[in-house]
């Protein structure tokens, strides 16, 4: 079994405390790595706000430098990440494939855009004044990414925040921690400073905590489950801190200590994913498209399909060429020829999958295939699996299903679709198949969600921003707007001299 140490202030760092990481193909573990706690976490902190200003100091295309060296790092192993990849997520090959290189493009994206970070000149209003907007790096950031895009949704944090000049400490998923320290490899590779990029594997609550509590880190951007969201924005101002009913004078808390600095957050939390198929829609794209939302990632995706709607006319008919298609898909090992459906990352989350199923059949739902435990080489498999008619007070139709469970519904107008698809306390993307271009016009503007996919299955691009509505987030991701997220916006104003 392969031992791994964390990344802290440029040194690979080992301890007593490890934890294993399990392959959720076989269930069996297959490497170890050292657990960081809370002083470790602090020395991170420490040594990223010493790094500070010196890298905020390097030109803006020399930073894009170092991003571009990380990228010709990560492609000159990519194979062998995309490997790791399956190895602690489950995920097909190809899909893994497919993360690897989306990964080295937000790199090479944001090398770019480092020196795109425009202030601009004002037009004063006064005689005598002039004014300036300057953009100015947030500071040390804390970035928490998710285990069912271990690669990528790291990358969309760590290549915006180098970019911008913003040192970086990465604390992954104690379930997939590997691909995180890929890039702490890359880092190292080229030759980036040290406490620039820090990953420090363990536990969250003893890192998270100080990244929260300690006033030098300015920034946490955090990708997961709207729960864990909420009570980040309550930690992020204090609230546990403080406790209930405590009031807040002079910067004091009622007890006498001083209160908690406020750090800034950009959360991508949960998504519910409505697809609308209109009647004029183009059967087999509409199909496919369905297959692709629904089923990448075995359904392990905040953007994934979680409620399909289908206009009566075409219901019968996509019901019948739907479920012969998750019939058809390959399960089994991610690393095996041809497997389109790999394991779910957990025991807990196959459960909780068969739970949401049996839910939605006592509710009154037909079951038209899947919603079985598939027995693979002692790993976590759930068939794929279509509902059919499912009612609205289903799980299912409520709460996120992280799985390979599709549920489907018939509609009768636009109004009705469009009302059903934004009744969610989600709105981080939509998906709608159709040939009317007034109808693709109005979904453009009335479906609640950060990403829209009109005729297209997989929105998401490196040069769009990437981030959800109601309680699905705060902040984007990626385009213009991920730089932005990670820079402070000051005004100068400039009185002339008498």
């Amino acid at each position: 079994m392969k031992s791994h140490d964390y990344y802290l202030g440029g040194r690979w760092v080992g301890g007593s405390e490890r934890f294993r990481v399990v392959d959720p193909g076989t269930g069996e573990a297959f490497a170890e790595v050292a657990a960081a706690g809370r002083p470790e976490a602090r020395a991170a902190v420490e040594q990223a706000h010493a790094a500070f200003a010196g890298w905020r100091a390097l030109p803006a295309i020399k930073r894009g430098d170092y991003l571009l060296a990380m990228a010709d790092w990560l492609r000159s192993r990519q194979e062998e990440i995309a490997r790791l990849i399956t190895r602690e997520n489950g995920k097909p090959l190809a899909q893994s494939r497919a993360e690897t290189a989306m990964s080295i493009d937000h790199f090479r994206w944001f090398a770019e855009e480092a020196r795109r970070a425009y202030g601009r000149v004002v037009p004063h209003q006064a005689a005598g004044k002039r004014h300036l907007v300057l953009k100015h790096p947030v500071g040390v950031v804390g970035a928490i990414p998710p285990w069912n895009f271990p690669l990528v949704l790291s990358a969309r944090k760590v290549a915006p925040a180098l970019a911008a000049g913003c040192p970086v400490i990465l604390r992954p998923s104690r379930q997939t921690p590997l691909c995180a320290l890929e890039l702490a490899r890359a880092a190292e590779a080229a030759g980036l400073p040290a406490g620039v990029l820090q990953v420090l594997t363990g536990p969250a609550e003893p890192i998270v905590t100080e990244l929260l509590d300690n006033p030098l880190c300015r920034k946490i951007t955090f990708t997961g489950s709207t729960e864990v969201g909420r009570r980040l924005i309550a930690r992020s101002a204090g609230a546990d801190a403080l406790g209930a009913g405590q009031v807040v004078a002079g910067g004091q808390a009622s007890g006498g200590r001083p209160s908690a600095s406020l750090t800034r957050l950009s959360l991508e939390l949960g998504g519910h994913a409505p697809v609308l198929i209109f009647a004029d829609a183009d059967l087999n794209q509409a199909v496919e498209g369905a297959v692709v939302t629904k089923f990448r990632n075995t359904g392990q995706s905040c953007i994934a399909a979680n409620r399909i709607f289908v206009q009566r006319p075409l219901y019968e008919r996509f019901l019948d060429q739907f479920v012969a298609r998750a019939r058809s898909l390959k399960v089994g090992y991610g690393l095996e020829e041809g497997v389109e459906i790999g394991p779910m990352i957990s025991r807990e989350a196959l459960d909780r999958a068969l739970a949401h199923v049996q839910n939605a059949v006592a509710a009154g739902a037909r079951l038209l295939c899947g919603g079985r435990m598939l027995e693979i080489g002692g790993g976590f498999y759930l068939e794929p699996t279509v509902l059919a008619e499912v009612p609205e007070t289903a799980a299912c139709m409520r709460e996120e299903t992280f799985a390979p469970v599709a549920p489907v519904c018939p509609f009768d107008t636009d109004e009705e679709a469009l009302t059903r698809a934004n009744a969610s306390r989600y709105g981080l993307a939509a998906y709608a198949f159709t040939r009317d271009l007034n109808r693709a016009w109005r979904l453009a503007e009335e479906l609640e969600a950060g990403t829209i996919g009109i005729n297209d299955a997989v929105p998401p691009t490196s040069n769009c921003p990437f981030g959800g509505m109601k309680d699905s987030g705060l902040g984007r991701e990626l385009g213009l707007e991920g730089l932005d997220a990670f820079l402070e916006t000051k005004h100068i104003s400039f009185g002339s001299v008498q």
